[in-house]
């Protein structure tokens, strides 16, 4: 059995302490509020082939291969005793307009070279896939494999296992390394530039808005999968949930360490949701909330090891809850000296230095 010290208490650092305390490791998590975070606040989405984009497909495969885990995953967490809630239901990618059309068709002719799963549909297509999506809207994606997690279920069911392998909680901020107990994992997200050198100029903070509805009483209900679009040129996404809510977003922003919510990036997200779905405009908004991703310099996430016994599971940008599963077998590997996936070598932090070079 090894000591490990996990910096940082959302989705990646409770999936690697979970992991980790499973094999038989002493695990101690620091963060001032485990479950919280920008993981608190995501999506949910799982969905690495309608995040997929020409230059970045060493990202894809990435997310491909923690998405082949997710399952096995969920099933593990939910037999510890709490569900995750995994949803199979894909995703619909719509366009509105000719450029946004113009895009989406560059979307799937490049998933097609690649081999992956899409079905191109015409605006009556996405209509009869989604009986509230507007009229307007030109042709759609229907992205069978994606899948959809309720990202606060997950939290609760990965706070109750770490406790059913008895993790360690420490509830404060880590500014440096020193007095850390054995093996180090850096998953603080945006802040974990601050807690080495290697990562101070490749991770940084990049902020997301995101908006929770509820449908009133004779309101259309939500749809059934994933729906994404782009809106003049803007992303949005609206994630259901089983609860009926709908998780509505994402504004991105250049903003520091910045957490609040604009009134720019709610009206943003509310006009945009309702050019996709016009029923929306009579649902209850029970939530703002900003927070703040890591992001890369390069879209890809910075896995594997710093130095002597510090270990790097950060920079995931918009995968974090994607790539969990993946980044936690990657970690765990690595303190039971085993091989690193596979999947893994383009996210290793040495690439930094060659890039320098």
């Amino acid at each position: 059995m090894r000591e490990l010290s996990v910096v940082g208490g959302g989705v990646i650092g409770l999936s690697v302490a979970w992991r980790a305390a499973v094999r038989g490791h002493h695990v101690t998590v620091y963060d001032p509020e485990p479950g919280r975070g920008a993981s608190w606040l995501a999506g949910g989405m799982l969905a690495p082939v309608t995040e997929a984009w020409p230059g970045e497909e060493d990202v894809l495969t990435l997310g491909e291969a923690s998405l082949r885990r997710w399952p096995d995953f969920a099933r593990d967490l939910a037999e510890e005793g709490v569900d995750p809630g995994l949803s199979p239901h894909g995703t619909l990618v719509v366009a509105l307009d000719s450029a946004d059309a113009g895009n989406l068709e560059m979307l799937a002719a490049y998933l097609a070279e690649l081999g992956r799963d899409v079905e191109r549909l015409t605006g009556r297509e996405v209509r009869r896939t989604e009986a509230g999506v507007s009229g307007s809207v030109r042709s759609g994606l229907l992205v069978p494999g994606d899948l959809a997690v309720d990202n606060r279920r997950l939290l609760h069911a990965l706070r109750h296992a770490c406790g059913e392998h008895a993790v360690d909680f420490r509830h404060e901020t880590v500014t440096d390394l020193e007095g850390l107990e054995g093996d180090v994992v850096l998953a603080a997200g945006a802040w974990t530039g601050r807690l080495h050198p290697a990562l101070a100029d490749a991770v940084r903070p990049l902020k997301g808005e995101i908006l929770r509805l509820r449908p009133r009483r004779g309101c259309l209900p939500p749809p059934r999968r994933t729906v994404r679009a782009m809106v003049e040129g803007r992303p949005i996404y609206l994630v259901p949930r089983e609860d009926g809510e709908v998780v509505l977003g994402a504004t991105q922003y250049e903003a520091g360490f910045d957490e609040t919510v604009t009134a720019r990036g709610v009206r943003e997200l509310l006009e945009g949701a309702e050019r996709v779905l016009p029923g929306i405009a009579e649902y209850e908004l029970v939530e703002t909330a900003a927070g703040l991703r890591a992001a890369s310099v390069d879209t890809m996430p910075f896995i594997g090891e710093l130095g002597e016994g510090v270990f790097a599971a950060t920079g995931h940008h918009r995968n974090g809850l994607l790539m969990a599963p993946v980044t936690a077998d990657a970690a765990v590997a690595w303190l039971n000296g085993e091989p690193l996936p596979d999947e893994i070598a383009a996210a290793a932090p040495a690439r930094r230095s060659k890039e320098r070079v």
